[in-house]
Parts: structure tokens; sequence; C-alpha cells
């Protein structure tokens, strides 16, 4: 039996086993003859970009229920490190270390924050980064509302101001509400720019500035956090914050597994590879999402979003399964880029182009991102067969469809 291996199970992991089981099908490899195993830390697929939400509830699904369906093994663990010249994967589970043998590998591991060793940050600060990481920070904001008030109680400090940071700034206001944290409620913004979303976009910037002071959302700029305690955040400039929260959103670099394979990889990490997603310099390795770079309509590298993680996926899956079986490529192009940015209650905010052009913003872009966060990036989830296989072709979806103002 060949084996064909899936680290991951986010974004581009789980649409590269479901591309893989389709490839297998269309193919006509028996199951017991290509063997499709996905290696993850964690039982579920998060939907990762709804992890700033207010409600999280739907944001992690069982891959029982995904990948079963599809005929793909899955397994929980924790990868460490992999070796392409002997073709195995060096695995922890809570039986301990294993070895697991490949064919052929498709790396999906995805980025991580990056936490820097600021004294404290480690102990007392929060991240929406997985699934895991926000349900703590739920979980204490739960522990906060049961609590009177008292100074800093009720302050957030978010650190970095790029789209992540914004996203949980605007967001936060509801998520105190809910809570029901008491006291005079206060989010706060930090970021060493001088100026908030510095990658947004010049004509993106002032929507975001008006969404902020709308939600009463303060900014710290020019300055860095040098401390964190359990009931406080002292930045750069010396101003220290009463605060109970820290957030941190500042960074991100592609997962370290990637550092074990001898090839080169760019200033995040991200391996590169060609338009049928394999590694540049590495044999039978495919790679696929934030973990990979990739030149997707022949001038620009794709970026580390869901937008490109999922197509990414489903042609490594596609063609991972070609290649073993001796089968044509196709190779991936993608000609269209948008930006759909939460602001909270305000709206959102919607760009078009790698300039990122405004295209609307407000309550219009608002439906679109819902559209896209509660729909568009979610798989089938009726259990059928030929519905998650039918979703995992290897095609580019449309730009979202949006009613402008």
């Amino acid at each position: 039996m060949a084996r064909i291996v899936v680290l991951g199970a986010g974004f581009a992991g789980l649409w590269a086993a479901l591309g893989a089981a389709r490839k297998r099908d269309e193919i006509g490899a028996p199951a017991a003859d290509v063997e499709i195993l996905v290696v993850d830390r964690n039982p579920y697929h998060n939907i990762r970009v709804r992890n700033y939400e207010v409600d999280i509830s739907d944001a992690a699904i069982p891959l029982v229920e995904l990948l079963d369906p599809a005929g793909v093994d899955h397994r929980v663990a924790e990868v460490r490190e992999i070796d392409p010249v002997k073709q195995h994967v060096s695995v922890t589970t809570n039986g301990g270390s294993e070895v697991i043998g490949y064919d052929r590998l498709v790396l999906a591991l995805g980025s991580q924050l990056v936490r820097p060793a600021i004294p404290g940050l480690m102990t007392n600060g929060f991240d929406v980064d997985t699934y895991a990481a926000a349900v703590r920070l739920d979980t204490h904001f739960a522990g906060l509302g049961e609590q009177a008030a008292s100074e800093g109680l009720a302050t957030v400090v978010i650190v970095g101001a790029g789209f992540t940071g914004i996203e949980v700034a605007t967001e936060m206001p509801g998520k105190l509400e809910k809570a029901g944290i008491a006291g005079n409620r206060r989010v706060i913004l930090v970021d060493p720019n001088p100026i908030v979303g510095e990658t947004i976009g010049e004509q993106a910037r002032p929507i975001v500035s008006e969404a902020l002071a709308a939600l009463g959302v303060e900014t710290r700029l020019n300055v860095t956090v040098t401390s964190v305690d359990a009931s406080s955040v002292t930045l750069s400039s010396g101003e220290m914050i009463p605060a109970r929260t820290v957030v941190w959103c500042a960074g991100m670099r592609a997962s370290p597994v990637a550092q074990t394979i001898a090839v080169e990889r760019d200033r995040l990490g991200r391996l590169h590879v060609d338009h049928f997603m394999r590694v540049a310099g590495a044999t039978n390795i495919f790679a696929a999402g934030d973990v990979a770079s990739c030149v997707a309509d022949g001038e620009h590298c794709t970026v580390m979003s869901c937008q490109f993680a999922r197509p990414m996926g489903r042609f490594a899956g596609n063609n991972v399964v070609a290649d073993l079986l001796g089968q044509p490529m196709l190779p991936l192009h993608i000609d269209w880029y948008v930006t759909v940015l939460d602001l909270g209650t305000w709206g959102a905010l919607h760009t078009v182009g790698w300039d990122r052009q405004l295209y609307t913003s407000g309550a219009p872009a608002k439906a679109t991102k819902q559209v896209i966060n509660r729909q568009r990036i979610y798989p089938p989830r009726n259990g059928v067969r030929a519905d998650i296989l039918a979703a995992a072709a290897p095609t580019v979806q449309k730009p979202p469809p949006v009613a402008r103002r």
C-alpha cells in the first residue's frame, strides 16, 4: 500500500486531504491501495479566522465528521520533524514518540504567532491564534464577568495593529458586553508603527480609524510593550496601563516543522513551492497554506490567509495523488485578491487588488464578511461523501459577491 501523509488539518491540510481523496476516486484507485492519513494535534478543523468573534461555538468541526465519509484516516499527534531522506515523520502522541512513513507528503501545518521574550508575556498574555487559545480567552472573560468592578478589570490591551489586531479590537466591545464585565470598559490598541493598519492601504486606513473612533477604541502608537503582569502592561513610553487582559496579535511565522527540511525558505519561514505545490529542493514533498509561498498569478506571492490556503490545499491534494500514480498534475493560478476586514458592530472594510483599493465599507462589507466567515469557507457538513469530495475539486472560487452602496 502507498501512503500519502497530510500534516495539518487547517484550511490547507483539510482540503489537501479531501482533494487527494477526490483524485483517488477519480482515478479509480482503491482506498486499500492508496492510504491518505491526516496528522494534526487536534481532532477538529478550526475555522481559524473566526477565533476573534464574540461567538466561537461553531469554529471547531470534528474531523470525524469531515474525513470519515471521504475515506481519509486521521490521527491526533504533535508533528516534530520530517526526514526527507528516510521519508518519515516523527510525531509525539499520548503513547510516546512514533515514526510515520510516507510515499508522498503534504506539509500544511500553517503558521503560528510569534511571541517575543517580553517579561510576563508568556504567563499573562492571551491570543486568538488557535481555537484553544480563543476558548481560554473567553473563559478568562467569563471569570472577570463574575467579579466586582476594580482597576483594570474592564481594560483590554491588544498588541499589534495589523489585520488580526484590528479585528480583535473592534470585536472586543461585544466580547466584554457578552461577558458582563463591570466597570469602565476600555479597549486599547498598541503598535510600534506610527499608524494603524500600516499595510492595509491608504484608502482603507481612514475607514479603520473611523470605525475605531466610533467604537471607542484607544490607540498607543510608536511604542512597544516592555513588560506584562497579571494586572498591568508597561509600554516603552513609560506609561503603565492597569489591565487584566492583554491579547497578543503581533507577528506570524510558518510552522517550525518547516525548518527541519534542508531547503530554502522566505523571511517568514515559508517553503517555496512551484505552481503544482511541490517543495523546491525536496523529493516527494508538497506544501500548501501558510507554511508555503507560491507565486499565485505570475507576479505576486501568496499571503498567509485562508483565501490562498484553501485553493493551495485543493491543488496540493489533487497533485500529490496524480504524482504518486503517474498522472498529469494541475497548475494553480489565482488571478484575484481581496481583503475583507471585520470592524465589529461598525461594519467591515472590503478592498480589491494587491494595491488594496477601497471597494466598499460599512454594512455592505459586513454582509460580505459574514458570508465568508459563516458560509464560504465551511466544508459541507451533511456527511454526504459526494458533496464533500465535490467541494474539494481543484478549482479557484470566484471573488465573494457584494452589494455595493
